[in-house]
């Protein structure tokens, strides 16, 4: 058997040892037991040219020959040759004729990406003779072949002759594959520089017999086919040279490619040349003029010149204003007369479709240059003519492309802006200002804030600009009349939240409110919506008219989130106030025995909190007037320190009435209670009877009449019949009052509110102004502790958010000097001083 070394999975260490071994074996070679011995493979033939040995002779010779030859072809480490032929040579020695002798190096045999054998394993020779010892001889590398004599001369011949061919539009003679290998071949060896200069001098000396052809007419069309001639050729001239222009070129950065070398000689000995400029220049501009005023021009003449223009990069300012002539000149065509409306799309025509479509295939600056004439030069006329127009009748897409349109012009967006500015102004105050107008001003606002909001994101953009110029135009006009819009925005919102108001869902009427906001946001005088907001709100809590209680605190979040909690303290106290008289009116009843058949319900109002009502006296019925003691009795025994006032004016009762056809109950104000109870006690009373038994005020008095005795629900008789009531007129109980309900409400007459009452609310308004202006000028005081006249006024404005008139400060500061809070100066009357 022979010691093998036994294939592994991992290499063993490149330190191993080869151990060569010898032993007796059979003549036949197939004796061999061990399956496992690795033998030399193809590769490792190819490399290694012979290896043998010879036939040992005896056991003591094949024992020394071991280690001799143990000694020689050791490996300390894993042998790598690249680039190298290598053999091992046999020395010759005396051996058996009958023994072979197999040697093992014990290591791995590797190959390179190059093909070259690494050896550093078990490597087999076979057929070696006994005894003999092994060595390596390494020779060097071959010698690098050269090109045959006159072979550069010759390859250059067959290039030449195959650019002229192509050049000249005739047959190639030789094969593309054997021209590019031609190439390819001259710039291995080192002659891409003058390969380069000698195919430069060709293209050129071509270039140059072509200028003469340009010298008659027709022009235009003879350029045209010369470059689509010389784009075709240098195409194909650089296929074929296209190894010199991935290698020498590309690594010479000041040398320019083969294409733009091509480029670079027809702009020089061509386009440059005076004659045929002018007569380009002068040709395209022709066919753009000729294009525009109606005529039928090749069209891919024009584009196949432009875009000759583009890719040489030259006559860009003439060419440029010649352009700008013919549009300037042609712009009159397509301009709107001066009676007809604007309308963006025949101009967006003439930019977009009359002549772009060439021009899209040159450079930026003359597009720039038709933009500029088209409508740079008429910007403000534009919007002059009809931005109004197009903003009144909500036409979207003209205002799309009318946006887009001045988006491409320098300056363009921001005349727009001015413009837009300017509309919002103008039309807002005609909503504002007019009088007649009252009634809907708010709703116009909503409905056009929703018109200009819908315009800035579509039309628009979303522009910031725009969105910021709203919200300045808005604020100004709204506040050209002072609290009135204020005032009317307080109404508004009182008739989306009154209980009989089923226009919108719970979800739609907080949208409402929500667009509401932002108007609200826009007014200057939110200390006049409070007022009349307070007022409304106190209507619709104390009669119960409120639609929802949610939407109620819906808004009163809104006002907080806007204004802050100093806003909305007292508007809070109100819902307080109606919480705790619930509360309160439960331990009343259950505390006391309220005697016979009245259910009294009493609504503690804090006077901070509430409006300022004017008590009214009147004549109760003695039961009420008992009921009213042991309330307050009952209340002042838990708030001691406290003074109740009765109002009159905000009470309503509900009736029990019998009729011929059956019981009712009636759902009236104290007032109409107090009319009704009098037929218990008669049949018929005249007014001047029932206004001294009632105590009521006569104008009050005369609406709860009317509202009883001339309103759908007619419980009383009045004599004379008519609709108002007069002095004289007599009233009677109408005993065959008939109605489909069970209970009725009878609503009130509500007087409307008369000019000397909103001067009222106003006027209070203005004395809660005072206090606010005094606290400004006592804190600008006490902070500059000097200051003139003129600067006093101007931070006290800055300070306040509302309104007020010069002469109204004025009085607040002689107010201040009364009271020793500031003084005028000794010396100079114009200025104060502080005083501590």
């Amino acid at each position: 058997m022979f010691p093998t070394g036994l294939p592994s999975p991992n290499p063993p260490p490149p330190t191993q040892e080869a151990r060569p071994a010898a032993s007796d074996v059979n003549n036949d070679s197939s004796s061999i037991t061990n399956s496992k011995k690795r033998k030399i493979n193809r590769s490792e033939r190819e490399d290694i040219n012979s290896i043998s040995s010879s036939p040992k002779t005896n056991n003591s010779s094949s024992s020394s020959t071991s280690q001799q030859i143990q000694k020689k072809l050791r490996f300390e480490d894993s042998v790598d040759f690249i680039g190298l032929d290598v053999k091992m040579a046999e020395e010759s020695a005396s051996c058996s004729s009958n023994k072979t002798k197999t040697v093992f190096l014990a290591g791995v045999v590797g190959h390179h990406a190059n093909g070259l054998t690494k050896t550093a394993g078990s490597t087999t020779f076979s057929n070696s003779k006994p005894g003999a010892a092994k060595k390596l001889v390494i020779k060097n590398f071959k010698e690098k072949p050269k090109l045959p004599e006159n072979y550069t001369h010759e390859t250059w011949q067959k290039l030449k002759e195959a650019v002229e061919a192509i050049q000249n539009s005739t047959s190639i003679k030789y094969n593309l594959e054997e021209l590019y290998q031609a190439v390819e071949n001259l710039c291995s060896h080192k002659i891409s520089a003058r390969l380069y200069k000698q195919l430069r001098v060709v293209c050129e000396d071509h270039i140059k017999a072509q200028i003469d052809q340009f010298r008659e007419y027709p022009f235009l069309g003879k350029i045209d086919n010369c470059w689509q001639d010389h784009c075709r050729q240098m195409i194909m001239i650089r296929s074929i040279f296209l190894f010199l222009d991935r290698t020498y070129v590309l690594q010479n950065s000041m040398l320019p490619s083969i294409w733009d070398m091509g480029l670079e000689l027809f702009r020089f000995y061509i386009i440059s040349d005076m004659k045929v400029q002018s007569k380009t220049i002068y040709g395209i501009l022709l066919l753009i003029e000729r294009e525009r005023s109606g005529e039928t021009i090749d069209r891919s003449l024009l584009r196949s010149l432009l875009s000759m223009l583009s890719d040489l990069q030259v006559w860009l300012c003439p060419f440029t204003q010649g352009v700008g002539k013919v549009y300037s000149v042609d712009i009159l065509f397509y301009w709107p007369g001066p009676e007809s409306p604007l309308s963006p799309y025949p101009l967006s025509t003439c930019v977009d479709l009359k002549g772009l479509e060439c021009l899209s295939w040159t450079i930026k600056p003359l597009i720039a240059t038709v933009e500029k004439q088209l409508l740079g030069e008429h910007l403000t006329s534009t919007l002059q003519k009809g931005l109004n127009h197009l903003l009144d009748e909500n036409r979207i897409q003209d205002l799309c492309l009318l946006y887009q349109l001045f988006s491409r012009v320098r300056g363009g967006v921001l005349v727009l802006l001015q413009h837009w500015i300017e509309y919002i102004k103008a039309f807002g105050s005609t909503i504002v200002i007019n009088p007649e107008k009252d009634k809907t001003m708010v709703q116009e606002l909503l409905d056009f804030k929703d018109k200009v909001d819908h315009i800035i994101d579509i039309c628009f953009i979303k522009n910031e600009k725009f969105v910021n110029a709203m919200k300045e135009a808005f604020e100004t006009f709204i506040n050209k009349r002072p609290n009135k819009p204020a005032e009317l925005i307080a109404k508004h919102v009182d008739s989306k939240l009154r209980a009989g108001n089923k226009e919108a869902t719970d979800e739609e009427l907080e949208k409402m409110l929500d667009k509401i906001m932002i108007i609200f946001r826009f007014i200057y005088g939110k200390d006049v919506f409070e007022a009349f907001y307070k007022k409304d709100l106190a209507k619709r809590l104390l009669v119960g008219k409120s639609a929802s209680v949610d939407a109620e605190k819906s808004m009163l979040s809104k006002l907080k989130h806007e204004c802050g909690a100093a806003f909305t303290s007292k508007l809070e106290g109100m819902f307080k106030d109606m919480e705790l008289s619930k509360d309160i009116m439960v331990q009343f009843k259950q505390c006391q025995n309220i005697p016979g058949n009245i259910e009294l319900t009493v609504n503690i109002l804090t006077m901070g909190y509430w409006p300022t009502y004017i008590p009214m006296e009147v004549h109760l019925p003695a039961e009420m007037v008992r009921l009213q003691e042991i309330f307050k009795t009952f209340y002042l025994g838990k708030h001691s320190g406290r003074k109740l006032q009765w109002q009159s004016t905000l009470g309503h009762c509900v009736l029990k009435a019998e009729f011929k056809e059956g019981r009712k109950e009636l759902q009236v104000s104290l007032f109409q209670t107090l009319v009704l109870l009098m037929f218990n006690e008669g049949e018929e009373f005249t007014l001047e009877e029932i206004k001294l038994a009632t105590g009521i005020e006569d104008g009050e008095l005369r609406r709860t009449l009317q509202s009883l005795a001339c309103g759908k629900a007619r419980v009383i008789h009045k004599v004379p019949k008519s609709k108002d009531v007069e002095d004289g007129d007599k009233f009677s109980c109408n005993d065959d009052f008939k109605h489909k309900l069970f209970r009725i409400k009878i609503n009130q007459i509500q007087m409307k509110e008369t000019v000397e009452e909103q001067a009222s609310t106003t006027e209070r308004v203005y004395q809660d102004r005072q206090y606010q202006i005094d606290a400004a000028i006592v804190r600008i005081m006490k902070m500059r502790k000097t200051l003139s006249h003129n600067l006093l006024v101007s931070e006290v404005y800055n300070q306040l958010k509302f309104p007020v008139k010069p002469a109204d400060l004025k009085k607040r500061i002689e107010s201040l000097i009364d009271r020793d809070y500031m003084e005028r100066d000794k010396e100079n009357p114009n200025q104060y001083n502080y005083v501590a």
